[in-house]
C-alpha cells in the first residue's frame, strides 16, 4: 500500500506526456485514417511496446549512461531525429499516390493482414525508439516519486503502467481516426493531409537533431 501512492503519482504524470502531440501520434493517427483499423491499433500496440522498453530501460540506469557518456546520447538523438526525417519525406513523397481504402472495421480478411498490421507493429515500435529522450522523461518521472526502496514488483509495475498508458491513448485514436467519416475526409484531401504529416514529421526529426547540439 505504501507503494501505490508513488505508483499512481508516476501514472498520473506520465499520463500528462502521453497524450501529447508528438511523432507517435501523428504515425498512428496517419496509419489509422490511412489505412485500416486493423493496422492503427497495432501501430499503437507498437508504441506500448517501444513506451514499456524505455521505462525498462530508465529503470536498468539508461539515463546515468546517458548522462556519463553524452556522446552515446548525441548519436542516439542524431540516429533518432534522422529517422523521423525519413519517415517525414516518406510520407510527402507519397502524398498524391492513389490509396485503396480497407473497410473501417479493419476485418477485411485478406491473405496479408497480419503481415501488414506486422509491418505497422514496426513501424509504430521504430517511431517510438526513434526518440531517446522519452527515456529521460521516464527515468526524471520514475525519480521523482520513487520510494526510496523500490520492491520488485513496484518496478513490474511502473512497467506495466507505462504498456497500458501508451497502448490504450494509441488505440483510442486508431479507433477514432479509423471510422468511415475521418478515412472518407482524408481521402478527399489526401495530398495535403500527407504533406502536413510529412511535414510535421520533418520538423520534428529537425527539432531532435538540433537538440543534439545542446547535450
Amino acid at each position: 500500500m505504501n507503494q501505490l501512492l508513488p505508483l499512481l503519482g508516476i501514472a498520473g504524470a506520465l499520463a500528462v506526456g502521453v497524450v501529447s502531440p508528438g511523432p507517435s501520434f501523428v504515425m498512428v493517427a496517419r496509419t489509422a485514417v490511412s489505412l485500416s483499423r486493423t493496422e492503427g491499433v497495432a501501430a499503437a500496440f507498437g508504441m506500448g511496446v517501444g513506451g514499456a522498453c524505455f521505462a525498462l530501460a530508465a529503470l536498468a540506469g539508461l539515463q546515468a549512461l546517458l548522462l556519463a557518456v553524452p556522446t552515446l546520447f548525441i548519436v542516439l538523438k542524431i540516429a533518432g531525429g534522422l529517422y523521423l526525417a525519413y519517415l517525414g519525406v516518406r510520407i510527402w513523397l507519397g502524398a498524391r499516390q492513389p490509396l485503396s481504402m480497407a473497410s473501417p472495421s479493419g476485418e477485411g480478411g485478406e491473405r496479408g493482414g497480419h503481415r501488414v498490421a506486422g509491418r505497422s507493429f514496426l513501424l509504430g515500435l521504430a517511431t517510438q525508439l526513434s526518440n531517446p529522450k522519452t527515456a529521460i522523461v521516464y527515468a526524471s518521472v520514475f525519480a521523482a516519486f520513487m520510494p526510496a526502496s523500490p520492491s520488485l514488483a513496484f518496478g513490474l509495475g511502473i512497467v506495466a503502467v507505462v504498456l497500458v498508458l501508451e497502448t490504450s491513448w494509441y488505440v483510442l485514436v486508431a479507433l477514432a481516426l479509423s471510422s468511415r467519416g475521418p478515412q472518407q475526409t482524408y481521402l478527399r484531401y489526401k495530398a495535403w493531409a500527407d504533406r502536413v504529416a510529412g511535414a510535421v514529421m520533418v520538423s520534428l526529426g529537425l527539432r531532435l537533431l538540433a537538440s543534439a547540439h545542446r547535450v
